[in-house]
């Protein structure tokens, strides 16, 4: 993984596939799951030694604990300028206290000194608002997120799971204003979650946004570990033990993930991996790991191209049906009314070719 993109309309050159850390650490919401120090270590060494650069977290994951053993581990292993290191705001530290949830400013600030504190450094390299709140008027989280670039305790802002409409909201005030752009936008997606395929991609790509996707092995359902029974799933893991219910799409989905990979020689994870990561507007795909064994496989999800064919199937298999207007953006239907018998696209193929500052990844 020696390949660097930058994210979004920015310098930020981070490798494709980023580091997830919300099992760093046995405390809170995902203790079930959990890491302690001594077992991430090994899983954050292995993702180092890959070449991997770009390492995701949260004040809330683990409650705080991610951010203390991700901010340990780093300080061991002498990185700190070398990785790109991405924390995230909004959910509660104190139910007890109305300002310390949301997005408001004054828990923002808050927020990001107590991040800096338990990370053990003065600036993350990347900091985003966690989850829309619904009421913070978009105008403030703006103005917070250039303030803080200004005072140097972060280098960039972003989003995470924010509707698409409120994304384009904040790009534009911040262009219109010339403040702190947004670079980068985390959503989920994967081959059994392609809900943001209707708005994500063209906003993120006519405004500068870099997508990043989380779950792209849909919480573990492709990761091959898991069967069809006749309540549900069963498997070793997360998912197993017959309560989760997996709709006949999905099912569909991952027959035909099963005989793509069979027909790659790849395990299912890093086919699924692969296509979410080749995706239009996506920067980079977060991936954890339970063991550094399990982090080595998905390591070499990008080491191979999906056939076009072998796509096509992958993407026949779940294609969602567009609702709303959205069917009336589509190929099939605009070239039976908007423009009939013509072929119009926007720009002719290797209109804008990659540029790359080194070698490119066919001359190595």
């Amino acid at each position: 993984m020696n390949d660097y993109y930058l994210l979004g309309r920015s310098g930020l050159r981070v490798s494709r596939l980023a580091l997830g850390t919300m099992n760093f650490g046995v405390s809170g919401f995902h203790a079930a799951y959990g890491k302690t120090e001594a077992e991430a270590e090994p899983i954050f060494r292995r993702y180092l030694d890959g070449g991997g650069n770009f390492i995701d977290t949260a004040d809330f994951y683990t409650a705080g604990q991610s951010e203390t053993i991700l901010g340990r581990l780093i300080a061991s292993a002498g990185v700190r300028d070398r990785v790109v290191l991405t924390s995230k705001f909004t959910n509660t530290v104190d139910p007890a206290d109305p300002n310390a949830a949301g997005n408001g400013r004054k828990h923002v600030i808050r927020a990001l000194d107590a991040t800096l504190r338990r990370l053990g450094t003065d600036y993350v390299d990347l900091y985003l608002l966690h989850t829309w709140d619904r009421i913070t008027p978009v105008e403030e989280v703006v103005r917070t997120f250039d303030d803080l670039v200004r005072a140097g305790k972060i280098r960039y802002a972003g989003l995470s799971d924010v509707p698409a409409w409120y994304a384009a909201r904040a790009q534009s005030l911040a262009e219109a204003h010339a403040l702190t752009p947004m670079i980068n936008l985390q959503l989920p997606y994967s081959l059994v979650n392609r809900g943001i395929e209707a708005e994500y991609p063209a906003m993120a790509q006519s405004l500068g946004i870099g997508l990043t996707a989380w779950s792209p092995i849909g919480g573990g359902l492709l990761s091959g570990k898991y069967r069809r029974t006749g309540d549900g799933v069963t498997g070793d893991g997360r998912l197993g033990g017959g309560a989760q219910q997996v709709g006949e799409r999905d099912w569909a989905v991952i027959d035909a993930l099963e005989k793509v990979a069979a027909e790659l020689g790849r395990s299912m994870a890093q086919v699924a991996v692969n296509w979410v990561a080749t995706q239009p507007a996506v920067g980079s795909v977060i991936i954890g790991a339970s063991s550094a064994e399990q982090l080595d496989g998905n390591l070499g999800a990008l080491d191979f191209t999906i056939p076009a064919e072998l796509r096509e199937r992958l993407e026949q298999a779940g294609a969602p049906e567009p609702g709303g207007p959205y069917a009336m953006f589509t190929p099939g239907y605009q070239s039976w009314i908007v423009s009939p018998g013509l072929g119009i696209g926007d720009k002719p193929a290797g209109y804008a070719p990659p540029i790359w500052n080194g070698a490119a990844p066919a001359a190595r």
